[in-house]
């Protein structure tokens, strides 16, 4: 099952939207199969391993990382593959969380006389599709948040200036949490100051198939309620989607201008404040755009706007061994913080070095006394 994990990650830039999933057949102690899902629309895990096993597949033991598929999509059921090439057992990491699927290959299966195992590596599973589970189960995508600031917790001079705060083995990490990412979320504020093109950049990837993985680029998404951002603007003429989300009154000739220059306008409801509504963006991103992870690289109020409501999964704080000064612009901005007690504390679960900079990996902790979740986005 470890190997059957290894090669689902070799979907990691590349299966999206669908999950990672690897799949090794085993007869007589031996491998006779392995396979792993690389791209929507094309062969899932288990048919891969099954095609390279060929007649040894009968009587053998497949592992994989997920449920097999029992429905009908682009590609035909996984489960009635296996039943069909003659397996004896097959063991599973986690059962699918896509209600079309739920425990229905499993039964499949065992209807076929087939032994079923489940649960075998189940959490290594699970965080490798963290954000397929969440869009399954919660009907939202994960949030990871990425930061770049100094020791002194500063992301930018007091003017904006911010190129760069981090070395080059930090922004190659940066680049690869876009390629595996769905969809990158920034305020119009962060955009018009660095003309940010949200990209992947083939160049700073730094891994062998880097020209494929740039080829998908993730969904650019720009919240802009006032619809500031000019039809000039460099993420326009990237390759991939741009996606304006803004809010009902929004100025008809702005959006005409933005649209007539490649941008999609989404309009979504809005807060108590006029602003776009978080949680109706995250839904939205779930629901029509089929996104699993999200990667939001934006300034201080729109970070912290989405840790106050609680909407950040994953934190990847990038720090340099540099002081910008008290008076650069901090890394998030948390109004009505006024007593210890009310500090948002933080789960650390990885610390590394990139070069001469630092990576903290750190999970946020709930917060008992939830804020609103019909938080707004601020720009």
């Amino acid at each position: 099952m470890s190997h059957a994990l290894r090669l689902a990650r070799r979907g990691l830039y590349t299966a999206h939207p669908n999950p990672r999933v690897g799949c090794v057949l085993v007869r007589d102690d031996e491998c006779v199969g392995e396979g792993w899902h690389e791209r929507a629309g094309q062969p899932h895990a288990e048919v891969n391993a099954l095609a390279m096993a060929g007649d040894a597949a009968r009587g053998a033991t497949a592992y994989v990382t997920l449920e097999p598929c029992s429905h009908h999509g682009r590609t035909g059921p996984c489960a009635d593959a296996l039943v069909a090439a003659g397996v004896a057992r097959v063991v599973i990491a986690m059962q699918d969380p896509n209600p079309q699927v739920a425990g229905r290959g499993i039964a499949r299966l065992e209807a076929a006389g087939i032994e079923v195992q489940v649960g075998l590596l189940e959490a290594q599973a699970c965080e490798l599709n963290a954000g397929f589970v969440s869009r399954m189960r919660q009907g939202r995508p994960f949030v990871r948040l990425k930061m770049a600031m100094s020791l002194d917790g500063r992301t930018a001079m007091r003017s904006g200036e911010s190129q760069w705060i981090t070395g080059p083995f930090a922004r190659r990490e940066v680049q690869r949490l876009r390629a595996r990412s769905g969809a990158v979320i920034s305020g119009v504020d962060s955009v018009l100051v660095d003309d940010s093109r949200l990209t992947v950049r083939v160049e700073q990837l730094g891994l062998p198939n880097a020209e494929a993985i740039a080829s998908r680029q993730p969904l650019r998404v720009v919240l802009d309620s006032r619809l500031r951002l000019p039809p000039t603007a460099a993420c326009l003429r990237e390759l991939g989607r741009t996606l304006v989300a803004t809010r009902e009154g929004y100025d008809a000739v702005r959006r005409t201008r933005l649209e007539n220059a490649g941008a999609e306008v989404v309009v979504l409801p809005a807060g108590g404040d006029g602003r776009v509504n978080l949680v109706a963006l995250l839904t939205y991103l779930a629901e029509h755009e089929q996104v699993n992870e999200v990667l939001l690289e934006t300034g201080a109020t729109l970070a912290g706007a989405m840790l106050d409501a609680q909407l950040v999964n994953e934190m990847q704080l990038f720090v340099a061994p540099t002081l910008l000064g008290g008076d650069a612009r901090p890394v998030f901005e948390l109004p009505g913080l006024t007593r210890m007690a009310q500090q948002r504390a933080l789960e650390i679960s990885d610390i590394r070095a990139l070069g001469k900079d630092w990576r903290i990996t750190a999970v946020p902790i709930p917060v008992l006394d939830s804020p609103d979740m019909n938080r707004v986005a601020p720009e």
